[in-house]
Formats: structure tokens, sequence, C-alpha cells
């Protein structure tokens, strides 16, 4: 089981990407005291300015560990029902019978069936998940928007529903998170960016984690180029851009090194207790942004490779910029990846996202980050 680490295959690994079409990406990974970190590419191409692995970097829907660490923790104190009903709660967020039908479970683990609120307060993507009939001009027109959580709840709550509550597969979906954020607030009585700060991000230690009050990523940072399958040639830049359309879902500002930290002491029992931890690894099937059917916990999602043991962690990505960030079950090895294009594969005449050597190479640094 125990995989030392080869700097040499890893450098390799991670230039094979920059090489096959990524601007630039840095990485940390860790086995027991052994870390290696590296950087490949550039954090902005008009200038050449090299990415470095410090650098903090918009990490997307990883903050949903975030969130869902902090809801068990009030699971925990007894404030909050896991199997109770989110109308008991926020009815009139959640009316009716919906809200008497969905738990708080359902919720963090996308059985729900309540729709994503994105191609409702995007209207380019309206399409979604039609990519073909998709695009990105809302991108721009809302770099500056600040939405309010609950007017993007309502989009998704109003918007048909895409399965029935507890179905399976469940359908990932950003307004089930927004929920949450709402529901740490109700019994908090601070929002949930204060509180998931204090009681996760401080809790853990992370110096160089947080959640944005502007649009900017302030300390050393890379920009972030956002292609929407091949609609925006060049790729433009989104590292400025007004966080509130996502919130607790995707807005944290993160590092590699950070997030290793975490989630090396999330899975020691650190965060959340070791019963909470259980309740987080216990999975479902969901099918993912991308049409892919995944297994889901409470905020966490497992990968593993025959005789290698699982990883447990989470991936993000915003307008941009994108993250992995796995630790195996043990806790002794780990892996956190930060790119800065997002959506690069290019649609095909059936609208289909086509293949890109990015892919590949990306697959294969995952595979010498995690397993050697």
């Amino acid at each position: 089981m125990r995989n030392s680490l080869d700097p040499a295959k890893l450098n390799a690994a991670l230039e094979d990407v920059h090489r096959a079409g990524m601007p630039g990406l840095f990485a940390e990974v860790r086995d027991g005291d052994e870390v290696w970190r590296g950087a490949a590419g550039v954090a902005d191409v008009a200038t050449g300015r090299p990415v470095t692995t410090d650098m903090r970097h918009r990490v997307g829907s990883i903050t949903k560990t975030f969130t869902a660490a902090a809801l068990l923790q009030q699971v925990e104190s007894g404030r909050i029902g896991l199997d109770e009903p989110i109308g008991r709660y926020l009815p009139k967020l959640v009316p009716g019978r919906r809200g008497d039908a969905i738990t708080v479970r359902m919720l963090l683990d996308h059985t729900s069936g309540l729709a994503e609120y994105l191609p409702y307060a995007y209207p380019s993507l309206k399409a979604f998940p039609a990519l073909a009939d998709t695009g990105p001009e809302s991108l721009d027109d809302h770099r500056f928007t600040r939405f309010h959580p609950t007017e993007l709840i309502g989009m998704g709550v109003t918007a048909p529903a895409v399965g029935a509550p507890g179905g399976t597969p469940g359908v990932y979906s950003n307004t089930n998170y927004l929920l949450l954020g709402e529901l740490l607030e109700h019994v908090t009585g601070t929002r949930a960016e204060e509180y998931i700060t204090r009681n996760v991000i401080e809790r853990a230690g992370l110096r160089d984690t947080g959640f944005p009050d502007d649009p900017y990523v302030e300390g050393p940072h890379s920009r972030s180029y956002e292609a929407w399958f091949g609609m925006i040639d060049p790729p433009r830049d989104y590292s400025v851009y007004d966080m509130s359309w996502v919130g607790p879902t995707a807005s944290l500002i993160s590092t590699v090194a950070d997030l290793n930290r975490f989630f090396g002491m999330l899975l020691a029992g650190e965060i959340v207790s070791p019963s909470s931890l259980a309740q987080m690894q216990h999975t479902v099937p969901v099918v993912s942004q991308e049409g892919k059917t995944i297994d889901y916990g409470l905020g966490l999602h497992p990968m593993e490779a025959p005789g290698q043991g699982t990883f447990w962690g989470h991936g993000g990505t915003v307008w941009g910029a994108g993250a992995l960030a796995m630790t195996r079950a043990d806790g002794k090895r780990q892996m956190s990846v930060a790119v800065n294009l997002q959506r690069w594969n290019k649609l095909d005449s059936s609208g289909t996202p086509q293949p890109h050597p990015i892919d590949d190479a990306l697959a294969a640094l995952h595979r010498v980050a995690m397993y050697g």
C-alpha cells in the first residue's frame, strides 16, 4: 500500500499537463512525513508570470466539504437532525410537501430532487445540459452581480424537479448547498461563511483559506482562464469575479497545502467526530454536472483503484479555476492539484465535449500523485 514519493515522476507528470495545453498548475503531494510540491506553466499568459506552489486559488465545490463538516458539527450538538425535513427549519424556502419530504441528509448527498439554479441565474446557460445551445455571455454580464442566496434558492426550488426526494441516482445541485448555508445561519444566528470560518477553517489551523469579501483574490494567485467548451477563444480571465453566485457551495479560496491539511484532519476525526465522518462516507449514486454517475456521501466522494485503497475528497470548478483534493482513508497519502483553465474540451457536431490531451495528462498526474 505504501508508496514513497518520486519527485522525478511527479514533476514529469505535472509538466505533461502543461504541455498538453494547461496554462498553469500546481500541486502538493504528501506521503507520511514526505512532502512534494511542484508547479508548471504560467499564472498570466500575457506576461509569462510563472505559477508557484504557494498561490491562493478558487477551489470551487471543495467548499462543499467544509460546509458539510460545519453541518455535521451542528448535528453533533443536537441543533440539526440529519433525517429531519428541511421544512421544519426553513418552511418559507422549501414550502409545503417538498419541505416535508426533503431531509437535511438529502441536501447533503444531492438526493433532494431540487434542480440546479445556475441555468436560471445565467440566462445564456438556460439550455444546460445541452451545451451546444448555451453561450458564455452571462459570465460577463454577472461578473460584478451581487446575488442573494435566497434569490438563487428560489430559482432552484421553483424549477421543475430533477427527481423524487430520496430517489437514486441523485442529481448534483448547488441549490442543495445554498439551502444548507441558510440552515446553518438559521440554527447558529451567524452567516454560514462566518460560522464555517470560525469552526472549520480556524479549527483546522488553515492560514491561507477563506471566503472572499469582494471580487478579488488576495495574496499571490493565478489568473483564471475560462474557455466554455471552445466558445471563448482565446480563454478569458475571470479571476476578478463576485462569488455570491455560489456562496457556501463553491466560493472558497485556499492553497494546495491548506487543502491537504484540512482533509487530513477531517479523515483523522479532528474536524467532526468519527461517527459523523462515517455518515459523510456513506455514499449513494449521484449524477454529476458532467453527466457521470459517481458515488457521493455527505460532502465527500471516493476515488479508488484496484489494490490501492480508497481516497476521499472533492473536486471543484468555478469560472476559469479548478482543483481536486483527495486523501487516502488512512490519511497517509494526500494529493491537492489546482489548475487555471476550465472547460477546455470543444464540442463535436452533436454537442458532446471531445477528448483533449489535457484529460489524459491530468488523469495520469492524479494516478502518480495518489498511487505512486
